[in-house]
């Protein structure tokens, strides 16, 4: 009998230790994800998620802050702004091992925030948006609720920064819709400003 009980103890430990290595799932998203281009590269106001597997109390999502950093448990204060998604995990990951020997991790994007556009003037909706996919300009001018009554629409810029300065395009919405002049509905890239005067 002793040595059935002594079976019965032993289950009865084993199972207390199986207990919180069976809590500690791997981490899973606690929200959507953003979909990111081939060489994108982290920059300051993108929402982040960090997973590490099997550690769900230092996983979690942060914010990258202005001067590039996020702050994690454990390690605190790490670089990200010009690091892609997985170059991030990667050094989070070496951080982490002097911590969690087996440290996996991996990083992806809930909100890309750093890359914006702008436009202002004559449209429905003016203001800064997302750059969280390829966006031209007559594609802006759509998702800033289109132009007004009051839009001088042949006469719109593009304000761009190219080799330190700002250049100017021009964007003739009337020319560009009927199919004409299709180089002016430029690619836009983050920090592009669209400016649509009144008549």
């Amino acid at each position: 009998m002793s040595v059935f009980r002594s079976c019965i103890a032993l289950l009865l430990l084993l199972a207390s230790l199986a207990a919180p290595v069976a809590a500690q799932a791997p981490a899973k998203p606690t929200g959507p994800t953003v979909a990111t281009e081939p060489g994108f590269t982290i920059g300051p106001e993108d929402v982040l998620g960090v997973l590490v597997w099997r550690e769900a109390d230092v996983s979690g999502d942060v914010t990258v802050r202005a001067d590039g950093m996020v702050t994690l448990p454990l390690i605190r204060d790490v670089k990200a702004a010009g690091l892609t998604p997985n170059e991030l995990a990667e050094q989070i990951q070496t951080a982490l091992r002097e911590f969690i020997t087996d440290a996996s991790v991996t990083v992806v994007v809930r909100q890309m925030n750093s890359r914006k556009v702008f436009i202002t003037g004559e449209v429905g909706k003016p203001g800064a948006y997302p750059l969280t996919a390829q966006t031209t300009v007559m594609q802006l001018i759509a998702i800033a609720g289109g132009l007004t009554e009051f839009a001088s629409s042949n006469d719109i810029t593009v304000m761009r920064m190219e080799d330190g300065r700002s250049v100017s395009h021009r964007f003739e919405y009337k020319d560009v819709a009927k199919g004409k002049k299709a180089e002016q509905n430029l690619v836009l890239r983050p920090g592009d400003t669209v400016v649509v005067p009144e008549k």
